[in-house]
C-alpha cells in the first residue's frame, strides 16, 4: 500500500477514501456458492439479485452446493427467478464442481491465469467474472478488470480524460501500479461512484 501512496493521484484517493475493504476470503467450502451467486445476479440490481439469491438458497433444501442444486429440478431454479440461460450456466458449474472438472479446492494455489482460464470454461463465467472472483473471494491484489466500466470511468476521471478510456486502452495503463491494481481498482470504483 505504500508503494502505491508513491503516485500522487493514488495518494490522494488513499486519503480520501482509506483502506480498501475487499470483505472477508471466501472460505473454499463458499466458493462455490460465491460462484452460484455471481451468475444469479448477473445484470440485475442488487434488491432483486438479493431477492432471488435468497429464493436459490431456500430451494437447495439444505447447504448451498453443487450435489444440492443438481437434485433440484431445473424449473425450481426458474421458479427462484432464473432466466434460462442462467439455470444453465448455474446447472454447468454444478456439474463441473460434482464431477471435479473443476476443483474449486484448488484455486487458491493457482495462478491467476489458469484460475481464469478455469472458470471461463463454464457457461455463464466470463473473465469478468473470473476477475471478480480472484479480487473478492481469493484476495488477489494484482488483478486489472479493464473490461469493468465503473473502473473505466473512475480512471477516467482520476486522469482527467475527456472520454471514459475503452478497455483497450484501459489494459495497460495501470501496469505502474503492480502489484496494486486490485487496490487501483477499487479506488476507481469509488471515483465511480461519488460521480
Amino acid at each position: 500500500m505504500t508503494e502505491l501512496q508513491r503516485h500522487k493521484e493514488m495518494a490522494r484517493l488513499i486519503k480520501k477514501y482509506g483502506t480498501p475493504s475487499f470483505g472477508r476470503k471466501i472460505r473454499v467450502d463458499e466458493r462455490f456458492s460465491h460462484l452460484a451467486m455471481a451468475i444469479a445476479s448477473q445484470q440485475l440490481h442488487g434488491k432483486a439479485a438479493q431477492t432471488i439469491w435468497e429464493r436459490m438458497q431456500i430451494a437447495a433444501d439444505g447447504p448451498f452446493t453443487a450435489i444440492n442444486v443438481l437434485r433440484q429440478p431445473p424449473e425450481t431454479w426458474r421458479e427462484c427467478g432464473l432466466s434460462g440461460t442462467k439455470v444453465l450456466a448455474l446447472l454447468d458449474l454444478a456439474d463441473a464442481v460434482e464431477s471435479n472438472r473443476l476443483d474449486l479446492s484448488k484455486l487458491g494455489r493457482k495462478p491467476e491465469d489458469e484460475v481464469i482460464s478455469e472458470l471461463v470454461q463454464i457457461r455463464g463465467i466470463g473473465p469478468w467474472t473470473a476477475q471478480m472472483f480472484l479480487m473478492f473471494a481469493l484476495h488477489r491484489r494484482d488483478i486489472w478488470p479493464a473490461g469493468d466500466y465503473g473502473v473505466r470511468v473512475g480512471y477516467s476521471l482520476v486522469f482527467g480524460y475527456s472520454d471514459i478510456v475503452s478497455a483497450k486502452e484501459l489494459e495497460n495503463m495501470a501496469d505502474k501500479y503492480r502489484p496494486w491494481r486490485s487496490l487501483v481498482a477499487w479506488y476507481c470504483w469509488r471515483v465511480a461512484d461519488d460521480r
